[in-house]
């Protein structure tokens, strides 16, 4: 990623922020191993079990709707047989973002609507790693942990940059045409993607997980060849056409052409994917209880 003196000021700025939450050492002693091509469920189930509160989280997901197992799942070490690693880790990632952010001093009401459309677009972005494949495969569980977290610098804004962020609010009051992103820009001379990319750097989250959320406006300019990018800016914008209501529709924007385009994506498509949705996000509610807005 080429560092530019925006990014320079972003990541000052990111730096001096104090408190900002860090992912617990279970988080990044699952990330280690996970570059270990023999790492063993055993492993991972013995680093799981030093943190009993993120092995309950585990366990939770995995026998919540989210996986629609058959059988109930006991133990961790079963978790990971059953699911996957890849899967473990990004439950992991997921459990411990919603967890360092809940309950953190900043307005419930958008809160709320922070979480809800954070986890309406990676379920979407699940739905859309399985149904589009004519760019190549990507993991569900990867996909669904980039939509998660694509917006994650908006929270950072919002809690620990509120003087900033008001200012942005204060100009939506009298610009309804620009998009929040255009927003940030116009009051900020940044942008929350640039928060969020910064910050999953600082974090030694996954390059690629790094570099979606940072371009996830404009994929085209990502340096990785991944499609995850793009599947997120579709997730993003159809999650936004699903539930956003009337008052909010002029948030929803057009889809990027080079989107439509790099996806392959037809208008039918997308309405079978925003029907998929609706269904599919009714099984958000054990993920909704981990940050308190069930």
């Amino acid at each position: 990623m080429e560092i530019t003196a925006i990014d320079n000021k972003v990541r000052q700025i990111v730096s001096n922020i104090r408190n900002l939450p860090t992912p617990p050492i279970v988080f990044h002693q699952i990330q280690k191993v996970m570059n270990d091509p023999d790492v063993s469920a055993v492993q991972v189930a013995a680093i799981l079990a030093e943190d009993p509160a993120m092995s309950v989280k585990v366990l939770k997901l995995t026998n919540s709707a989210f996986y629609g197992l058959a059988r109930e799942v006991d133990s961790v070490k079963h978790a990971v047989v059953i699911i996957g690693l890849e899967a473990i880790k990004n439950l992991v990632l997921s459990a411990s973002v919603l967890d360092m952010f809940k309950g953190k001093n900043v307005d419930k009401d958008f809160q709320e609507k922070h979480w809800r459309h954070s986890l309406s677009t990676a379920f979407c972005c699940r739905i859309l790693s399985k149904k589009l494949r004519k760019t190549g495969i990507i993991n569900p569980d990867s996909a669904f942990s980039s939509g998660l977290l694509h917006d994650i610098g908006k929270m950072v804004l919002a809690m620990f940059l509120s003087g900033e962020y008001s200012k942005v609010v204060e100009l939506r009051e009298s610009d309804k045409d620009l998009s929040d992103f255009e927003l940030e820009e116009k009051a900020l001379g940044y942008n929350h993607a640039q928060i969020g990319g910064i910050l999953a750097l600082q974090w030694k989250l996954p390059a690629v997980l790094a570099d979606t959320i940072t371009y996830h406006h404009h994929p085209h300019l990502s340096e990785h060849e991944d499609s995850i990018p793009f599947v997120v800016n579709l997730g993003d914008y159809i999650s936004k056409k699903t539930f956003y209501e009337e008052d909010d529709e002029y948030l929803v924007g057009e889809l990027d052409p080079q989107v439509r385009e790099h996806l392959q994506v037809t208008d039918e498509e997308i309405e079978e994917i925003s029907e998929l949705l609706r269904e599919e996000y009714l099984k958000a509610e054990t993920f909704m209880q981990m940050v308190g807005i069930s």
